[in-house]
């Protein structure tokens, strides 16, 4: 095994309510296959997140070149993760896998000196069946560094699920929750803004960059409800205690294991809320925060209100225009709910795959939107077949199809306006200040059709007048 190191660049809501029977989605589903990266791109946010983390994915040569080539490349960055790559010798059996790995993790530890590994397992580990978790304890014990094991393989439907897998990796790694340490922590934090925060044990999870975790913490704090912890945190040394009394609450739809992992091992307790995706998002994701710690909110609807009038340009551009969502992120069904209540016509949300309970709010939030702006219902389909899509997009001509990177060029071909999902997963699109950039990648491909048609005009008035 040869180590070679990358360098990379089901709640009811608050609010308003509806005596209408609300229309109901329609669901279906096709046998597409899945058209998505490889989960084990996670690592490129997470070992941002984790900042005394090192990731080692273990797997085949192929796997580094997915690594090297779709992630980029950051010339002066130091790097903290690696590829264990498998060679002849172990796919045959004839290494001892322990060996290889603890002659790496030596390495790494030499280097990098890590608080955390984190073993990133992939296909080939699952097909020659290497025992990954039989042999982190043993090398966790002799190396004095935790090593967490994730199985972030092509078995997942969505690339955003390797995230989801090694949050849930780490949930069983959180310490135990303490009655009297954490009640003390609370007093501290309640003293420290004057006694506004009230009682509660809210651990938020999902990889958000700092600054917008900072933002939603203060939205929480804004309506006296403080966070005790994230999962992940910025250190693998601080993460937050769970438990039996400690509420958890998501922060994207593509979480669904690292929701029920917390609720089955550790008996804490799952607030089921919309996604704080868009203003409408965000205020009813705190809306239901507050509700279970019995807080009444206080300037949601105004503070909402102000975000939309701030968005009144791009709103512009985009009202009575129409969106097809290929599938690929799981992001899908949040961004429809938003862009629906931003004005637009979702003629259908292909999502790779959808777990119901857990997305059970973000779907009765969808709802109502659509009631609340007059717009018809999209049709979802979970796990769409792509030919299908590509007809259905012929009939409707929509302004703006979401799709993955595999499927942009042919669509620009056939004269539809192209985003790529994937770069909702990168950008900053969570909480009310960070609305406007997730309505910047949508409306930058409308403007551009936009401009290119006024230019051609102004290219004819010229021809004429010469």
């Amino acid at each position: 095994m040869r180590l070679r190191v990358y360098i990379y660049t089901s709640t009811p809501l608050q609010g308003n309510t509806f005596t209408k029977t609300l229309e109901i989605p329609t669901f279906e589903c096709e046998t597409g296959n899945y058209h998505t990266f490889c989960p084990i791109s996670c690592v490129a946010w997470l070992y941002q997140k984790i900042e005394d983390s090192s990731f080692l994915v273990v797997g085949t040569k192929t796997r580094g070149y997915f690594l090297q080539n779709a992630l980029g490349v950051m010339i002066f960055a130091e790097p903290r993760y690696a590829m264990a790559e498998s060679e002849e010798g172990d796919i045959s059996a004839q290494l001892n896998d322990q060996k290889e790995l603890e002659r790496i993790c030596l390495r790494i530890k030499s280097d990098r000196n890590p608080s955390v590994i984190i073993w990133i397992g992939t296909c080939t580990t699952e097909i020659i069946k290497m025992d990954l978790e039989g042999i982190a304890p043993k090398l966790e014990k002799q190396l004095g560094i935790p090593i967490v094991v994730a199985r972030a393989n092509g078995l997942d439907h969505a690339f955003t699920q390797g995230e989801d897998t090694v949050l849930a990796a780490m949930t069983h790694r959180c310490p135990e929750y303490n009655h009297r340490t954490t009640d003390q922590h609370r007093k501290d934090m309640a003293r420290d803004d004057g006694g506004k925060s009230s009682r509660c044990n809210l651990v938020l999870f999902g990889s958000l960059p700092s600054s917008v975790a900072s933002q939603l913490n203060l939205e929480s704090r804004r309506q006296s409800v403080s966070v005790s912890g994230w999962l992940p945190s910025q250190k693998y040394t601080e993460l937050p205690a769970l438990g039996e009394g400690v509420y958890v609450c998501g922060v994207n739809p593509f979480l669904s294991r690292t929701a029920t992992t917390p609720m089955r091992r550790r008996k804490c307790q799952l607030i089921g809320a919309p996604f704080p995706i868009g203003p409408d998002g965000t205020r009813a994701w705190i809306e239901k925060i507050c509700s279970v710690f019995d807080v009444k909110p206080d300037g949601l609807e105004e503070r909402e209100n102000q975000i939309w009038k701030n968005l009144s340009d791009y709103l512009e551009v985009i009202t009575g225009k129409s969106v097809f969502f290929m599938g690929d992120n799981l992001l899908e069904i949040s961004l429809a709910r938003f862009l629906i209540r931003c004005g637009m016509v979702v003629y259908e949300v292909g999502i790779p795959y959808m777990d119901r309970r857990y997305q059970a709010a973000e779907l009765l939030l969808l709802q109502h939107t659509c009631e609340k702006m007059k717009k018809p219902t999209p049709r979802i389909v979970e796990k769409p077949d792509n030919y299908s899509q590509v007809q259905r997009m012929h009939e409707l001509q929509p302004d703006l199809a979401i799709t993955g990177m595999a499927h942009a060029n042919p669509l620009e071909a056939r004269d539809i306006d192209t985003k790529w999902s994937v770069e909702f997963t990168f950008a900053q699109i969570h909480g009310f200040v960070n609305a406007r950039d997730a309505l910047e990648l949508v409306t930058r491909p409308l403007r551009r059709r936009s401009d290119s048609i006024l230019g051609c005009r102004s290219l004819s008035r010229q021809t004429v007048d010469a």
